[in-house]
């Protein structure tokens, strides 16, 4: 079936001349609009209201979700290319009808609701001739400002889904010949979770014409505390503020950590460095260890480190300040019972560990270690309920940002199926990279290694400064892998 293209405010069949086409201030020159239609689920919703929830609430203040895909050249025409994943992602939106409705605020209590009303999606088809793969992602490099045009929605706060599309994609064509698929989705109606499930199964409908269903479908129930109250309010209609300054001097770099430097971590972490081999290899593979919550995880062990040689490259803290660390935590295996693994909306929790910089600064990896894995250890039923409790006893939007300059905020995960799944038809992603929304001194992400089997890339932002000196750190640089990444990504 066809995808169903709206004709308002843009028809499909409409190719939209670059020069008529009126682009935010920050999108770079070198990406030029070819076309821009509004893609409608191929079946209309039978869904009703969903309300959001306790989780959901609170990121109405942050910027949209903000993530992509590069991809090797297809061997495609560009114009069949464009028909497939328009036809795919109409009928995605079936299965995701939440993606393709608007925020709705009830004028008698406030509630506020995703009103699944088939409105559809934005999709853009660019170009940019003079940008490549080599260019994009070259290795013990910063990330090209370039990267940031290549997604809609640039400067979308989750609130203002009342009026604008609740997520939106852009294709890109490369001058190698590669393309990048950016989506942009709101962020009080899904968690990276919801966001990757989506991902997956667009890419899976697109490979495989011919299906009628989706291997995870979603799950829709709103049962993650779905008997809640509780309101933000907000008068007169105008939206949050977002609680971090955006126009702050910022370096982004990837680090990559091969599946070996992570394990060696995860040693010292659980200082069983001295331990041999065949010990070793007992330990890490002891489901009863792994069960009872002892053992320290391989991110646990990447996070501490990190936590370590940032607040050591922050010269400008002062030994008995205090420095945090939040991770958002998944929170659908973790209370009881548990809700479904594919539930769709936020289902997460901030979780932030607190010490003084000295001491993290000065410590042994294990030290920082500990407290991160204590902290998310005990991070169950108990505790997510009396953390949704004190939030329903003061309702309000997450505080996004570093405002005393000493915090990292740790988002997005390598266990989301970013590389899995995502084969649209043509062979698989070769890199993952993320627009400029939500990004602050301070703020990380983690993603899953190109080349799997433990590895792990950490997408970095800092004031320059910081990350000058984290460059310089000697420790934290043993860790990392700068590989033969320029050959993996070569669109040739």
């Amino acid at each position: 079936m066809s995808p169903s293209l709206s004709a308002s405010p843009i028809s499909a069949a409409t190719i939209i001349n670059s020069n008529s086409l009126q682009l935010p201030a920050t999108k770079s020159p070198l990406v030029q609009p070819i076309t821009k239609c509004t893609v409608l689920p191929d079946r209309k919703s039978t869904e009703s209201d969903l309300k959001l929830s306790v989780s959901d609430l609170p990121m109405l203040s942050c910027y949209y979700i903000q993530k992509g895909l590069f991809f090797p050249p297809p061997h495609i025409p560009i114009h069949r290319l464009f028909s497939l994943l328009t036809r795919s992602l109409s009928r995605a939106l079936s299965f995701f009808p939440g993606l393709a409705g608007t925020l709705t605020t009830n004028p008698d209590d406030g509630r506020i609701f995703i009103s699944c009303n088939d409105v559809g999606v934005e999709f853009i088809h660019a170009a940019a001739p003079s940008l490549s793969l080599q260019l994009l992602l070259r290795p013990s490099h910063d990330v090209p400002m370039e990267v940031q045009s290549l997604f809609a929605l640039d400067g979308a706060v989750s609130y203002d889904g009342h009026f604008r599309p609740l997520a939106a994609f852009q294709f890109t064509e490369l001058g190698d010949g590669a393309v990048f698929i950016g989506c942009t989705a709101n962020h009080a109606v899904v968690d990276g979770t919801s966001f990757w499930n989506f991902f997956n199964a667009w890419a899976e409908l697109c490979r495989s014409p011919a299906t009628t269903t989706i291997s995870r479908p979603p799950d829709l129930r709103r049962n993650f505390f779905g008997d809640s109250t509780a309101v933000i309010l907000f008068p007169g209609g105008a939206g949050p503020e977002v609680t971090f300054s955006v126009g702050a001097p910022l370096r982004e770099r990837i680090f990559s950590f091969t599946n070996a430097a992570v394990r060696e971590l995860k040693s010292r972490a659980n200082r069983w460095e001295h331990d041999n081999a065949e010990l070793y290899g007992k330990r890490i593979h002891d489901k009863k260890l792994i069960a009872e919550g002892e053992e320290i995880s391989s991110f646990q062990s990447l996070c501490a480190q990190m936590w370590r040689s940032v607040t050591r490259a922050r010269k400008h803290l002062r030994p008995e300040a205090l420095t945090t660390f939040r991770m958002a935590v998944n929170c659908r295996h973790r209370i009881s019972p548990p809700i479904d693994k594919f539930y769709f909306g936020n289902a997460i929790q901030s979780l932030p560990t607190t010490a003084k910089v000295g001491d993290v600064a000065e410590s042994e990896l294990w030290w920082a270690a500990e407290l991160l894995h204590r902290n998310v250890a005990a991070h169950w039923d108990e505790k997510i309920r009396k953390g949704v409790a004190d939030w329903e006893a003061a309702p309000r939007c997450f505080p996004l940002g570093n405002p005393d300059g000493a915090g990292i905020t740790m988002g997005s995960s390598p266990r989301f199926p970013m590389y899995e799944g995502n084969d649209f038809g043509w062979g698989g992603p070769v890199a993952v990279r993320s627009g400029k929304a939500n990004k602050f001194d301070g703020k990380f992400s983690a993603f899953p290694g190109r080349y799997g089997g433990g590895s792990v890339d950490i997408e970095v932002c800092l004031a320059p400064e910081t990350m000058a000196a984290l460059l310089e750190d000697e420790e934290f640089m043993y860790y990392v892998s700068t590989g033969n990444e320029g050959e993996a990504v070569d669109a040739k």
